[in-house]
């Protein structure tokens, strides 16, 4: 694996077009973070929830969850930080919790993205 392959990867994990941006994708890499900062803001603030790996409970799809949760990056990190669970009882809570769990997965697989553009696999 080329050095730049690990580092754009690297990027492309903490926040969504990063590693496109390195690239030199740069409309793939404004288009990625809007898609995905988008669909997790709109998660949060219809109180979708952010699982945690902490509270999994021994559940694996729990787990997968907070892997998809996670997989969003820095924005994750800061919104796990600032306390930003959402209220059970709000009628959009699981439309919320998927949209966040969406946006994770989707910058998950982005990285695979950045991943063969650095590989010469992909244009």
């Amino acid at each position: 694996m080329k050095g730049r392959t690990f580092l754009a990867v690297f990027l492309a994990y903490l926040v969504p077009g990063a590693g496109h941006l390195y690239l030199g994708r740069r409309a793939r890499a404004i288009t990625f973070f809007c898609i995905v900062v988008l669909m997790f803001v709109i998660g949060v603030a219809i109180d979708g929830d952010l699982y945690t790996l902490g509270h999994s409970n021994g559940s694996i799809l729990r787990l997968l969850a907070a892997l998809g949760s996670i997989g969003a990056g820095v924005i994750y990190w800061i919104a796990n930080g600032m306390g930003m669970h959402g209220d059970v009882t709000s009628i959009t809570f699981e439309h919320g919790t998927a949209f966040t769990i969406t946006a994770g997965l989707m910058n998950l697989l982005l990285m695979l993205d950045v991943f063969d553009i650095a590989q010469g696999r992909k244009e």
